[in-house]
């Protein structure tokens, strides 16, 4: 059988599950998963929530829409962009990933340029596309090297994994506009946003630029990565065609009873409930877990120069095997990066995003 090889490798994040799972059965011994992206503070509460799902409506057991249940994207309408997007202009995909890799086969590019420090699936959907690929270290090299992005597209995440920093939203519309302005395309990756944000106008404030593409997902705003449930969103509608056509024929819709989930909790007062506990709770968390880590001058500053850590991710200065002598789990920087991979090596990416008293135990051992 001949195969068309892509040159795409599994992630090594599953690879380093797989062996501390191995580590903890053969020593008995418990370890601090943070490794993963996935958050863990506490789970969403949906047991008043499904109590309102027909699971014998015809929208439950029909295939959906291509492009995504209507109240769904009337949903998400209402609640990213205050009502003022046009709902045809969003597509229902399945997870964030799923989202990236439809962009990525409709856009006609040059090249991606991707963070210097960048989440490793970026790189590999694009090998398997055969997209060529380029990195910047800051918004400031974007700035000056404007010239430079025609016929390019630019990855911006915010909060960004691995690092977990944010940019204020002021450097972020302005370096939106430029680019823009320029006919760079923009693709806004931001699935961790939302979880530090309840209410928030920022998406609608970015409503007026053609060449932004936005993919968000659910995985981490509301925590149900299992259902496997995003969406993408742009004003230009050459791209817009061309991805629900292969939108259409790549999922032929996505997950009905994770689309009415989704909507349930967008609208319905038990699941804006749910959402907003699970935020609150996730948050305090989050935050009580950052400072912990400042106070013990574990947190590596210098990746925070421009930028505040705020997202589910942050970087410490230990690297991955002085972690794992401390029985905790973690994915070393070097894996995200191809420029400095001898100086990540000293340090390693930990979600931050777990029970505080767990976190406080695993990391007093330094």
């Amino acid at each position: 059988m001949q195969v068309n090889q892509s040159g795409a490798k599994y992630s090594a994040i599953v690879g380093i599950g797989e062996r501390i799972k191995k580590l903890s059965a053969e020593t008995g011994e418990k370890y601090l998963l943070l490794n993963r992206g996935v958050n863990s503070v506490c789970n969403i509460d949906l047991s008043q929530v499904v109590k309102e799902i027909d699971f014998n409506s015809t929208k439950m057991q029909v295939y959906p829409s291509s492009q995504g249940l209507q109240e769904l994207r009337e949903a998400i309408n209402a609640t990213y962009f205050e009502n003022i997007a046009n709902d045809s202009n969003i597509y229902i995909t399945a997870g964030g990933m799923s989202g990236l890799d439809l962009i990525f086969q409709t856009l006609n590019v040059e090249k991606i340029y991707l963070p210097s420090y960048f989440w490793g699936s970026y790189m590999n959907v694009m090998k398997i596309r055969n997209i060529k690929e380029d990195f910047y270290d800051s918004f400031s090299e974007l700035t000056t090297n404007i010239e430079n992005l025609k016929n390019s597209a630019v990855v911006i995440c915010d909060p960004n994994n691995p690092i977990g920093g944010k940019y204020s939203d002021e450097k972020l519309l302005s370096l939106i506009k430029l680019l823009n302005d320029n006919g760079v395309v923009i693709i806004y990756d931001s699935p961790y946003r939302r979880i530090f944000f309840e209410t928030d106008n920022f998406y609608a404030k970015l409503l007026t630029f053609p060449e932004l593409i936005i993919v968000d997902s659910f995985s981490k705003s509301v925590g149900l990565s299992g259902q496997r449930i995003g969406f993408v969103h742009s004003v230009n509608q050459d791209f817009n065609h061309e991805l629900g056509i292969r939108l259409m024929y790549a999922t032929n819709g996505i997950n009905a009873f994770s689309q009415i989930l989704i909507q349930k909790l967008l609208t319905s007062v038990a699941g804006k409930k749910a959402v907003t506990d699970f935020k609150t709770e996730t948050c305090d968390g989050i935050r009580k877990n950052i400072e912990y880590l400042k106070s013990k001058k574990l947190l590596a500053t210098e990746f925070y120069h421009e930028t505040e850590p705020k997202g589910i991710f942050v970087i410490v200065n230990k690297s991955e095997q002085e972690l794992l002598e401390k029985k905790i789990a973690s994915v070393s920087l070097s894996f995200f990066t191809r420029k400095y991979k001898a100086t990540a090596e000293k340090y390693a990416r930990i979600c931050v995003s777990v029970p505080h008293n767990e976190f406080v135990e695993f990391m007093s051992r330094f």
